[in-house]
């Protein structure tokens, strides 16, 4: 019997780009309105794992960053350029009209400062218009601490596992639901970012797995997509969200790593067609829902719409992105 390749985990840095494109277009498919009683329904609801593979491959890219340059300062300020001067823009784009249309009043003009700032409703009361700017920029904050502690004490590698406990927590101990409860969404994406980071080592590393090891990465797979199909085709709105969305840590780890495999054999074409896209993930994020898919026809349907939203999408993201280079220099 041939000997299955074992799978590197370098390739999850090697087609990072890739990953990013595809992340983004899952989250598309996402966003794009779709009847229940469709049999697409419960596997576009999938697209919503665009989300935790954002967050998984950041938290890689973060571990080779600290290593390379463990400094404070130099690792927020590389962050802050990547995110805030997109942001910035767009954020004015958006909530200076609705200040505009609005009551004139003085706490609307804090509101919107607020808002503009660092997007606060999203930690007040779950304003979700932009949800992952303001949580990605919290992880950040808290990741270089989290990097030097399990860089020096290994042992905490396994604080993911508190994490995970704590979404439960959040769920179930009623005093802390009231307080944090509606920041599940951000709670239960909180596990996948610093597992991320706990694998960055392996990834730079250029660790392997046993090549034997992919039918167990098949079946968990196959078992975190499936129940999660059935959850949101059967059980939409019946079940807490973060049951599911711990089912989106093996569904995401594993998805990466069966998509290195499909990468690996893909023309480059193919390939360059989703680094485009994943080079501009962050600009396309900011503006595919709120600047595209809400101009587009409602009466066209849902894979029209899909393309539709692409197509406008990706030159607006570009151009953003090379206002943003320009403002950077």
């Amino acid at each position: 019997m041939m000997k299955i390749k074992d799978i590197e985990l370098a390739n999850i840095s090697r087609f990072r780009g890739e990953l990013m494109g595809i992340a983004m277009v899952f989250i598309i498919l996402f966003h794009i309105d779709l009847a229940r009683n469709d049999l697409f329904f419960g596997l576009r609801r999938m697209g919503n794992i665009g989300v935790d593979m954002f967050l998984f491959l950041s938290g890689i890219g973060l571990w080779f960053s600290w290593v390379k340059t463990p400094s404070y300062k130099h690792f927020y300020r590389r962050r802050l350029l990547r995110i805030y001067p997109a942001w910035l823009i767009i954020a004015l784009l958006y909530y200076v009209p609705i200040y505009i249309r609005g009551s004139h009043s003085v706490w609307s003009l804090i509101d919107t400062i607020g808002e503009v700032l660092f997007n606060w409703e999203f930690w007040l009361r779950d304003e979700l218009t932009f949800w992952y700017i303001p949580a990605i920029m919290v992880l950040y904050l808290f990741a270089p601490p989290y990097m030097e502690l399990i860089r020096r004490h290994p042992i905490y590698r396994w604080l993911p596992v508190v994490m995970i406990m704590w979404c439960i927590l959040v769920q179930y101990v009623t005093p802390i639901h009231a307080v944090v409860g509606h920041l599940e969404i951000f709670w239960s994406r909180v596990p996948i970012f610093f597992i991320g980071i706990n694998m960055g080592e392996m990834v730079r590393q250029k660790q392997t797995m046993d090549g034997a090891s992919i039918w167990m990465i098949i079946l968990m797979f196959l078992m975190s997509l499936l129940s999660s199909i059935f959850l949101e085709q059967r059980l939409h709105g019946l079940f807490p969200l973060y049951v599911e969305r711990m089912l989106y840590i093996p569904l995401t780890i594993t998805t990466i790593l069966l998509l290195n495999r499909v990468f690996r054999r893909l023309p480059d074409k193919i390939n360059y067609a989703f680094r485009f896209v994943g080079s501009l993930s962050l600009e396309a994020y900011l503006i595919h829902l709120h600047f595209v898919l809400t101009w587009l026809p409602g009466n066209w349907s849902y894979w029209p719409t899909f393309f539709g939203c692409i197509a406008l999408t990706l030159p607006l993201a570009w151009i953003l992105h090379k206002i943003v280079s320009k403002v950077k220099i």
